[in-house]
C-alpha cells in the first residue's frame, strides 16, 4: 500500500531541512570568523621600533649633556628617519592580515599620523628653537613636555581600543611626565622621555610580539 503524504506535511519538512541547512551556515560562519579572528595579533613591531627609537634618542642625548660631547648631528633626527619604517610596518601588517575590521583601519591610520606628527614636531622645533636662542625664552626647556603629550595620544587610543593596559598605563604615565618635566630641568627631562618610551611602548611591545608568537605557534598545531 502506498503511503500518501499531504502536501502540507511535505512543506513542514522542506521547512525543517532548510532551517537546518541554515543553522549549519550560520554555525559554519561563526567558526570561521572565530578561526580568523584567532590568527589576528597585533605583533608589537612599531611600538618595540619607537620604544627603542624614543628611549635611545633621549639617554644619548642625555649622555651628551652629562659627559660634555656632541655627536656631528641631531641624534632627534632618527625620530624622523623612523617614521618611513613605521609607515611601511604598517602597510605590511595591514596586508598580511587574515581578518580586518573597522578598527585595524583607524589604528592603522593613527600610527602613521603619529609617526608624521613626531617627524614634523622634530623638525619644527629645530626651526622655532633657532629663533628662540635669539630672544630670552628658554624653548629647549619645554620640548619634553610636548613630545610627551603627543606620546600619550595613540598609546591610550592603542590601550583602550586593543585593551592593551600596559600600553594604557604606558599612556598615563607619559603624560605625567609631561607635567613632571615642566617643573624639571633639562637632563631630568631627557630620563623621564626614556622612562615614558621604555614603559609606553617598548615592554608592552614585547608582551604582544610573545603573545603574536603564542598564538602563531597555536594555530599551527591546529592545522597540523
Amino acid at each position: 500500500m502506498r503511503e500518501f503524504i499531504f502536501p502540507e506535511t511535505i512543506n513542514v519538512y522542506k521547512m525543517e531541512e532548510k532551517q537546518l541547512s541554515e543553522n549549519e551556515s550560520l554555525e559554519l560562519i561563526s567558526k570561521m570568523i572565530n578561526k580568523a579572528k584567532q590568527s589576528y595579533k597585533d605583533t608589537g613591531v612599531s611600538s618595540m621600533m619607537w620604544g627603542i627609537v624614543i628611549s635611545l634618542c633621549s639617554l644619548v642625548r642625555f649622555a651628551e649633556i652629562e659627559f660634555g660631547f656632541s655627536l656631528p648631528f641631531n641624534i632627534y633626527w632618527l625620530t624622523f628617519v623612523a617614521v618611513i619604517p613605521q609607515i611601511l610596518i604598517s602597510i605590511r601588517e595591514h596586508k598580511g592580515k587574515n581578518y580586518k575590521t573597522y578598527d585595524d583601519t583607524y589604528m592603522l591610520y593613527v600610527w602613521m599620523g603619529f609617526g608624521i606628527s613626531i617627524g614634523l614636531l622634530v623638525f619644527i622645533t629645530s626651526v622655532v628653537g633657532n629663533e628662540a636662542e635669539k630672544s630670552s625664552f628658554p624653548f629647549y626647556e619645554y620640548i619634553s613636555s610636548f613630545f610627551l603629550l603627543l606620546y600619550g595620544i595613540p598609546t591610550f587610543i592603542t590601550g583602550t581600543a586593543c585593551k592593551v593596559k600596559p600600553m594604557l598605563w604606558g599612556a598615563l604615565l607619559c603624560w605625567i611626565c609631561s607635567i613632571a618635566t615642566v617643573y624639571s630641568n633639562g637632563k631630568i627631562d631627557l630620563l623621564l622621555t626614556a622612562l615614558a618610551a621604555i614603559f609606553a611602548w617598548l615592554i608592552p611591545g614585547i608582551i604582544m610580539q610573545l603573545d603574536f608568537r603564542k598564538a602563531k605557534n597555536e594555530l599551527g598545531r591546529n592545522h597540523v
